[in-house]
């Protein structure tokens, strides 16, 4: 793969989650972020798409709803991600919800402002929010109330969320399309290691979904290697052997 500017952070081992906060398959690995975050030794950095901004946000129809439905279920068959009963019979019956990217990850980046790994963790409950609670998660009164529940000032939050709005949240968008496009990827989720010496590889995350145990256990093997398996073994030029 291209190479990818790991910034590790005084030579710690990163995981770039490109992703978006209205992807379902996004919303399928999230155990998998939530469990590489507590890997010893592993920084996950997230990178917001923007998969529907711009000319691509869209309204709730019935056409959408009956195009992601089945992807949802099977999402829910693959990895036991819940769904609530908001969500079908809610959200994706309301007409006046609009999906658009931009306001979460506008949320997320302000509360990575405010607190180091607050990001993630408002990344994890605005999916909650939209899979499991059917909520409009595109308005900003919703996301300042996630905000407030995961324990951020409202006047804080509100003051961030400000600044991050519009070319903030467009100039990170954009770099992770262009990381994105470098690492060779196809879409989100992506997900590339970068090792504490500089090399790079993309991983194929299919085979874990639904299995965040493993899939720690495996990371772990790559920020600590053994002698029988040392990073310039497991990554090579085409990703991680995973």
């Amino acid at each position: 793969m291209a190479a990818v500017n790991a910034n590790n952070n005084g030579g710690t081992a990163t995981l770039h989650y490109i992703f978006d906060p209205l992807c379902g398959w996004c919303y399928a690995a999230a155990p998998l972020v939530e469990a590489a975050r507590t890997v010893p030794g592993l920084r996950v950095a997230f990178h917001g798409g923007g998969m529907m901004t711009g000319a691509n946000r869209r309204p709730i129809t019935p056409q959408w709803r009956d195009y992601v439905i089945p992807h949802d279920k099977r999402i829910a068959e693959l990895t036991g991600q819940p769904f609530g009963e908001a969500y079908f019979e809610g959200l994706l019956r309301d007409s006046g919800a609009v999906m658009d990217s931009a306001p979460p990850i506008t949320a997320i980046l302000a509360a990575e402002s405010l607190r180091e790994g607050g990001g993630l963790d408002m990344a994890h409950r605005v999916q909650q929010a939209h899979y499991v609670e059917g909520q409009r998660i595109a308005e900003a009164d919703v996301l300042a109330a996630l905000a407030a529940e995961l324990g951020f000032d409202a006047e804080a939050f509100a003051t961030a969320f400000a600044q991050h709005t519009g070319d903030a949240t467009a100039q990170h968008i954009a770099a992770s399309r262009d990381l994105l496009q470098r690492a060779g990827g196809q879409g989100f989720p992506t997900f590339v290691l970068a090792q504490a010496d500089g090399s790079t590889g993309r991983i194929d995350i299919g085979p874990w979904l639904g299995r965040a145990d493993d899939w720690k256990a495996q990371l772990a093997t790559f920020v600590a290697p053994t002698p029988a398996a040392t990073a310039s073994e497991a990554c090579g030029p085409d990703g991680c052997a995973i």
